[in-house]
């Protein structure tokens, strides 16, 4: 049985897919179990615990019977966070940046967070924030 993990609902399915299939591996040893980048869902696992699983918002819309929802809510503050610890934040950083995510924060030393925290933050194609992180 897995452990808790993240599923993110997309409506750019391709990108978000071509993203996370090229640094996922590299960062945190995942590989993908299930799915292209036809879509509407994919799966990457560490080991036998699930790590990542993308699913096409507008297919889970049909499957809730939503679909006449607005697809984008008014702006606010970001609601969730993709963390994950990585042995070189700037190497984790700019391998994310080469595959098109976009910096919200470039590494930082966060000595007020822990003696040796160092992070990133950056937002996937779609815009989910991602920190990457080590201590």
């Amino acid at each position: 049985m897995d452990a808790l993990h993240p599923r993110l609902l997309v409506h750019n399915f391709a990108a978000v897919f071509r993203f996370y299939d090229a640094v996922l591996p590299e960062l945190i040893g995942a590989s993908r179990t299930r799915g292209d980048v036809q879509g509407p869902y994919a799966s990457w696992d560490v080991g036998a615990q699930g790590a990542l699983m993308l699913f096409d918002r507008s297919a889970m819309a049909a499957v809730l019977g939503t679909e006449e929802l607005p697809a984008h809510a008014p702006a606010t503050q970001d609601r969730a966070m993709l963390v994950s610890r990585v042995g070189d934040v700037d190497a984790g950083y700019r391998l994310c940046m080469t595959h098109g995510a976009a910096s919200v924060v470039p590494p930082t030393d966060r000595p007020d967070w822990g003696p040796t925290m160092r992070t990133a933050h950056l937002r996937d194609p779609e815009g989910h924030l991602i920190e990457l992180q080590s201590y």
